[in-house]
Order: C-alpha cells, then sequence, then structure tokens
C-alpha cells in the first residue's frame, strides 16, 4: 500500500503543481487513500520531495531529479540483463526470465507500470502480468520488448 500511495503522489506532482501538505492529503483521498497529514508528511520525507518555483514563483512540491533517473537506470538493468521473453495472450502478460530473476523482475515492473497492472505473480523463471483489458496488455508487451 505504501509504494503504491507514494507512486501515485510522485504522479500527482508530476501532472501538476501541489503547494501544501494539505492539498496533497486532499489529491491522495480523491484517489481512495485514507491518509493522515502525518502520514503524507512522512511520504514526503522518505521520497525527498523539495520545493521548488513553479512558474509562477509559487513554492511547489517536486521529485528530485536523481530519483527519477536513478529508478529508470535501474530498472532497464533488471530488465536488459534478466528477461528472455516477452508476450501476452487476452489482458495476460508472460514474461520468460534467466532462472532466479522473476521476483526481481517483477518488482521493477510493478515500480514502473503499477497503474497498468491489475495484479502480478513472479515464479523464479516466470512473470505473470494481469491487466484490465487486451488493449492494456498489448500495450504494456510493447512497451517491455521496446526495452529490450
Amino acid at each position: 500500500m505504501k509504494n503504491t500511495r507514494q507512486k501515485k503522489i510522485l504522479e500527482i506532482i508530476g501532472k501538476s503543481p501541489v503547494y501544501t501538505q494539505d492539498e496533497l492529503q486532499n489529491a491522495l483521498m480523491k484517489y481512495g487513500f485514507n491518509v493522515t497529514q502525518s502520514t503524507v508528511s512522512r511520504d514526503i520525507r522518505e521520497l525527498k520531495l523539495v520545493k521548488s518555483h513553479d512558474t509562477s514563483g509559487n513554492y511547489c512540491y517536486v521529485a528530485p531529479k536523481q530519483y527519477a533517473s536513478e529508478t529508470s537506470v535501474e530498472f532497464k538493468q533488471i530488465m536488459l540483463q534478466s528477461v528472455k521473453s516477452v508476450d501476452y495472450a487476452m489482458n495476460d502478460i508472460v514474461i520468460k526470465c534467466l532462472t532466479g530473476m522473476a521476483q526481481s523482475v517483477c518488482v521493477a515492473l510493478e515500480a514502473e507500470f503499477d497503474e497498468v497492472m491489475l495484479g502480478s505473480i513472479a515464479g523464479d523463471d516466470t512473470v505473470l502480468l494481469i491487466t484490465r483489458t487486451e488493449q492494456d496488455a498489448h500495450w504494456l508487451c510493447e512497451k517491455i520488448k521496446e526495452m529490450l
């Protein structure tokens, strides 16, 4: 729940300026996260969000630049070094990995594409991703293949 909430926070502040913790709390509640101000404050600290000037000169929350780039680099490395094949049928995606790497690939995919997935299961060498629609599965499968 915490990872999903923190990912949503990054998404919220990435889409539009958020000026106060209260605004962030209200935005999270709109997405179904029943959070307190102290939880929002803790998430801000853990995500290392900072306040920076927006185009109007007002202070708003932003994620540090290195956070996005480090996550992206790590994700690509895991995918490149671990994934053997990717395919989908209906709304399910099956990813074949090197032995012992499926769980790492699954965690990386959840961090990057959680909003498209209903759920995921990782074995030793296989990851199963479940999406809402066949179109979502096709889109996600293509995104993963592009990385490889």
